[in-house]
């Protein structure tokens, strides 16, 4: 081989791995995606709500299906620089377009499922 083959060999397996330093880490950001949705804000929801309401108390639903129109769900998740994962869904069900039910995974403390 040519001299200049090796080193385009040698460059292109370089780029392949990142070398491991002992006693250093590479930087992991936390990555939040969805809606962040906690117990105080579902604690605000009463039944009656108006769509309006429930969405200047929660913010925007990331899912809002056309065919469920009456069903709003919130969606969030979290990734953590050590790679554990949170989740979370909240569903909020409206009937002729008030608040009658909420469920998931955040309910406003001291509420039984």
């Amino acid at each position: 081989m040519t001299r200049s083959a090796i080193l385009i060999l040698a460059a292109s397996l370089a780029g392949c791995g990142v070398p491991r330093i002992p006693g250093i880490t590479p930087y992991k950001m936390e990555v939040q995606q969805g809606n962040f949705v906690s117990q105080d804000m579902v604690a605000q929801l009463k039944a009656g709500m108006s769509k309006d309401q429930v969405r200047s108390t929660l913010g925007t639903p990331l899912l809002i299906d056309i065919f469920h129109g009456e069903r709003w769900d919130y969606v969030y998740s979290r990734e953590l620089p050590s790679g554990a994962r949170e989740q979370r869904k909240l569903v909020v069900f409206f009937e002729d377009g008030k608040l009658v039910r909420v469920d998931g995974d955040v309910v406003p403390a001291g509420a039984g499922r």
